[in-house]
């Protein structure tokens, strides 16, 4: 469902130089930040930068671009 909301313009044009920078569009960049707040809100212990390579690899998972792990030796 989508929604209008009023946002500070100072707020929306540092969101489109974070935008610009990692090729994401202005509504796709706010909507990231709040991805990462709400699990770093969830989760206070976690670091930044494991969040986001959390939503890195479930994103690669979604995609398809990961293999499913095989042992290759013996359980003992």
């Amino acid at each position: 469902m989508a929604v209008s909301v009023r946002l500070d313009d100072e707020f929306v044009q540092h969101a489109r130089v974070h935008a610009e920078a990692e090729s994401r569009s202005v509504p796709k960049q706010i909507e990231y930040w709040a991805k990462v707040g709400q699990m770093m809100m969830d989760n206070p212990d976690l670091s930044y930068e494991f969040v986001h390579e959390a939503l890195l690899a479930t994103s690669e998972m979604n995609l398809g671009l990961v293999k499913r792990y095989e042992r290759r030796s013996k359980k003992v």
